[in-house]
């Protein structure tokens, strides 16, 4: 999935919904492009009902919240049958972009807050997405292990560090080691110092060529 994007201003500007996700990962078929196109209408539909996307951002999901979560893609191609948790999912991100991308892939979508695992869950029906399960839980309760768990910002990293540590799968079968994979932006220095020598930051703007990805990383931390 990790396809070069090396493409002209102009062309970027010009993309609008579901052809961002084409032009970035072209060799998706048309029914994750069917999939994908129906996202906008399903998160408008149920975020009328409970808010789990700010209002100014419903007009650009596809960029700030579905091409921001497959950003994990571009890092990592997950192989069949690989376990992922994505703790705190809120509406579904990164999870169901994701699990869109890796039909073959388990996807775990937890979050502490009812309402928006029930989101969850009717836009995973709609999709009729085979590969995801989620629960009403919080992180430290959940029993399982993962080869790698995601998330997009949900808290500080050490305190989301704590909460997952123990759920990491020691069975090793992707390109990359088990471990974190954490969407987050912004100066990160003070918040992974203690994981320096660990820690591997992937710049979305050497993928993505909009402005809003400036300052966006992938985090990876094996585990």
């Amino acid at each position: 999935m990790n396809t070069s994007s090396n493409s002209s201003s102009s062309l970027n500007d010009e993309l609008k919904g579901e052809a961002i996700i084409k032009h970035y990962f072209p060799g998706i078929t048309s029914n994750q492009l069917q999939q994908f196109t129906q996202l906008q209408n399903l998160y408008e539909h149920w975020n009328s009902q409970i808010n789990v996307i700010s209002r100014k951002d419903i007009d650009f999901l596809y960029e700030k919240h579905i091409l921001h979560s497959l950003g994990i893609a571009k890092v990592i191609e997950f192989k069949q049958n690989t376990n992922i948790m994505d703790v705190g999912c809120g509406g579904g991100f990164p999870g169901i972009p994701l699990a869109i991308l890796f039909p073959a892939v388990n996807f775990y979508l937890i979050d502490s807050i009812g309402k928006k695992i029930k989101v969850v869950n009717e836009i995973a029906n709609s999709l009729e997405l085979k590969n995801v399960q989620t629960a009403h839980i919080r992180a430290e309760q959940v029993t399982g292990k993962f080869e790698f768990i995601i998330s997009r910002a949900v808290t500080e990293f050490p305190t989301f560090y704590r909460w997952v540590q123990n759920k990491v799968s020691k069975k090793q079968f992707n390109n990359l080691p088990n471990g974190i994979l954490y969407l987050k932006g912004g100066d990160l220095e003070e918040e992974f110092k203690e994981f320096k020598k660990r820690v591997l930051f992937y710049n979305l703007n050497d993928y993505f060529k909009e402005e809003f990805f400036e300052t966006k990383k992938v985090v990876y931390l094996p585990m």
